[in-house]
């Protein structure tokens, strides 16, 4: 059995820190569940942004930061007496154990595949849990996450291409319609297209085990720094971007394409 006293240790340091300051420091005592709210998505995006760069020290930082958030909700509730970190965790145990019957019952999974097949069976019969098979996909989740999430929950319950290379008839065919609307100069039917053609290449990303979300962030920082460096070495030479040519913002692009 592996031994955890190092790691609860850590753990009761922390309870007893957060009981410190929800008495002793003013802003922390002052503190509620809707004004915590907004910092705690803040921490959970730079979390996101850690996990993409794969900065360990990072990682490790903000995992900190998020981990204060709920013991720090968890805190604010054992006052109300509506429920400790220890309801949280119990609660966490009991799911998790629930959701693996292939590991604490009499199921059998021989792969993550089958595991989350049965994981989408197993949600629906559990007591207080999602009632439709979309059910669990919190409204608010952006756009492009919540997308793959629905793909994958619908797959899971056998609602996918039998051969995930027949998807791109379904790209080819959003494609033409996004670009009729185009044509035809409907705006409104034009977003409706582009929507379905999104959706069809978030379908893409899920058949060939990507992560559209990740790919798409990747992407944003690759530009953030290329852009970057055509600011820069605009400013070196005391020009502004608006008087250089495209010709001139192009041949910075491709010096910074190579830098990389």
């Amino acid at each position: 059995m592996i031994s955890h006293q190092k790691e609860c240790e850590a753990f009761d340091r922390l309870l007893t820190v957060m009981d410190e300051l929800r008495v002793k420091c003013p802003w922390d005592r002052k503190q509620t569940f809707e004004s915590l709210r907004q910092n705690t998505i803040e921490e959970t995006y730079e979390l996101a942004s850690a996990l993409i760069k794969k900065d360990m020290n990072e990682i490790a930082k903000e995992l900190g930061d998020v981990l204060l958030h709920v013991v720090f909700y968890a805190k604010i509730a054992s006052e109300t007496g509506d429920f400790t970190i220890a309801d949280v965790c119990n609660r966490l145990c009991d799911k998790l154990i629930f959701r693996h019957p292939h590991v604490y019952g009499e199921e059998a999974a021989k792969n993550a595949e089958e595991v989350s097949h049965l994981w989408e069976q197993v949600k629906l019969k559990e007591k207080g849990g999602n009632k439709t098979v979309l059910g669990g996909i919190p409204e608010a989740l952006p756009a492009l996450v919540k997308a793959y999430r629905i793909q994958d929950k619908v797959a899971n319950v056998g609602f996918d291409w039998e051969k995930r290379e027949d998807v791109w008839d379904k790209v080819k065919e959003e494609m033409g319609e996004f670009e009729a609307e185009l044509r035809a100069d409907d705006r409104e039917k034009s977003e409706r297209e582009f929507g379905d053609l999104l959706f069809a290449m978030v379908n893409v990303a899920r058949l060939y085990k990507l992560k559209p979300d990740n790919a798409l962030e990747k992407t944003n920082q690759k530009f953030t720094k290329r852009f970057n460096y055509i600011e820069q070495k605009a400013a070196e030479q005391g020009r502004c971007l608006q008087d250089m040519t495209l010709d001139e913002m192009e041949a910075l692009w491709q010096e910074a394409k190579k830098s990389e």
